[in-house]
């Protein structure tokens, strides 16, 4: 019953983005996450845009460049980010209802990230307006930056168990990770 329930929510939320879609061309590649974290399903579908540009195939410099800091990203290519939960999550002390919601970022060149959930879906790119969508936002909560060992190319993210107990949304790109861990809330 509960994975007849997230593929609906996911069926739901990919149809709401269908006619988005159609006014738009998507140009980076996409792709669905998913995970059971205690008895939850929690899914992230995103835009995956690589580091060399889709046009000239050039690497380029991400986050203080093409992601500028301070600024509110899209946290993917194209469309916004969903981040689909048939159960309610505890994320940076905000208890967010299960459903679908929009994630974006605000990378930061000090380290003091900021994840969005957004309650609003179907978003195109940027730029997100804050002064119209503050009242949408659900929280703005700090995520953990780390420089990674290797690059990524392709921009990633995954969901992953917490040993300690609920899971760890992680995003990679460039040499950069940010991550927040979140909680199942029952």
């Amino acid at each position: 019953m509960n994975k007849l329930k997230t593929l609906v929510l996911v069926a739901v939320a990919m149809a709401a983005a269908i006619p988005l879609m159609a006014q738009h061309k998507r140009v980076s590649p996409h792709e669905t996450v998913s995970a059971d974290i205690d008895g939850a399903k929690v899914s992230i579908v995103y835009g995956r845009p690589y580091t060399k540009d889709p046009k000239t195939g050039e690497a380029r410099p991400i986050f203080g460049k093409l992601v500028p800091y301070g600024k509110v990203w899209r946290t993917g290519a194209d469309e916004a980010t969903l981040l689909i939960s048939d159960k309610p999550l505890a994320i940076g002390g905000v208890t967010i209802p299960a459903g679908t919601n929009s994630l974006f970022t605000v990378p930061e060149e000090s380290g003091a990230s900021k994840l969005i959930i957004n309650k609003k879906t179907g978003q195109w790119g940027v730029p997100y307006r804050e002064s119209e969508e503050k009242a949408n936002e659900l929280a703005r909560v700090d995520m953990t930056t780390a420089a990674l060992d290797k690059p990524v190319d392709q921009f990633t993210i995954v969901i992953e168990k917490n040993p300690a107990g609920g899971g760890v949304l992680k995003m990679m790109w460039e040499k950069t990770q940010y991550s927040i861990p979140f909680t199942v809330t029952k």
